[in-house]
């Protein structure tokens, strides 16, 4: 799939076939993921793969928004180390520069994710930490589960020429 086509047909997907996904493919994700820019080059994002039925369910338990981390194949979390930083107050941008990386990959490769925000909501971050065992200064961004699609949505047209600006915002 060209570069283009993946961006514009990635669709947020939230049901899973139950099929698994391979650790090679979560690699690929990773490599992906990793190759965002960051500010600085300070590369702050860490990943935690989960794979483990009970670890899904309970972080799916941490937001309003999670069932679909009881079906899905594997999740990804997006999450900085915020300790010593170059530069302190990007980091939410340099790991939803990796998130949206990756989101894009996966879906390049025949799969399906949707991202679960959790960075700054306090009541998913909290309890997120908490399942995973996250240091302090260690913080999650965001959450994408992801599987084989068992659904499939059209690519959805959402250029609006009213939202652009040329050399002056009037």
């Amino acid at each position: 799939m060209e570069a283009l086509e993946a961006i514009v047909s990635r669709r947020s997907i939230r049901s899973y076939t139950g099929e698994p996904v391979s650790d090679e493919l979560i690699e690929t994700v990773l490599h992906a993921a990793m190759a965002a820019p960051s500010a600085g080059n300070q590369q702050p994002w860490r990943f935690i793969v989960l794979k483990d039925r009970a670890v899904l369910d309970a972080a799916a338990g941490t937001t309003p928004y999670g069932k679909m981390l009881r079906e899905c194949a594997f999740g990804l979390v997006i999450a900085a180390d915020t300790r010593d930083l170059k530069h302190d107050v990007m980091w939410q941008q340099d790991c939803s520069a990796a998130t949206e990386n990756a989101l894009i990959a996966i879906h390049a490769l025949g799969l399906g994710a949707v991202w679960l925000g959790f960075w700054p909501k306090m009541e998913r971050v909290t309890p997120l930490k908490k399942v995973l065992g996250m240091p302090d200064g260690v913080e999650p961004m965001a959450v994408l589960a992801v599987g084989h699609p068992a659904e499939k949505k059209p690519p959805a047209e959402r250029y609006d020429a009213d939202k652009v600006r040329w050399d002056r915002w009037s």
